[in-house]
């Protein structure tokens, strides 16, 4: 589809009637939003939860702790496909695990990460 006009972009009542600019609201909008790297890194987070295997693990994982084969069983992929998902979870902040004996334990890093995962799913389902 080629856009041909700013009315193929936008429909009417998305676009204000007249131009007015509020400087209150203006200003506590600019107070509130992230700088740069914030910016840069909450994006990288939400684009790592964005994957629908990534994000089944990370659903999997909210219900507690599982090894790799558990994970490997719930989510159906291979072994070897969970744990590359999961070197990018951990290298994203998402989840950490502990070694016991041979066997990786994985869980969600922390409460910040069972929310986004809640929240994202809870407004998925509504």
């Amino acid at each position: 589809m080629i856009l041909t006009s700013q009315e193929d972009v936008c429909a009417p009542e998305d676009v204000c009637e007249v131009t007015c600019v509020h400087p209150e609201a203006v200003e506590k909008a600019r107070r509130a939003m992230p700088d740069d790297r914030c910016a840069s890194d909450a994006s990288a987070l939400l684009k790592a939860v964005a994957d629908p295997t990534r994000l089944r693990l990370l659903s999997a994982l909210n219900t507690g702790e599982l090894c790799v084969c558990d994970l490997a069983a719930v989510v159906g992929i291979s072994e070897s496909a969970v744990s590359h998902q999961l070197r990018l979870l951990r290298a994203h902040r998402l989840v950490t695990f502990r070694k016991e004996g041979r066997i990786a334990y994985y869980r969600l890093l922390d409460h910040h990460v069972t929310v986004l995962i809640g929240s994202a799913l809870e407004h998925a389902r509504e």
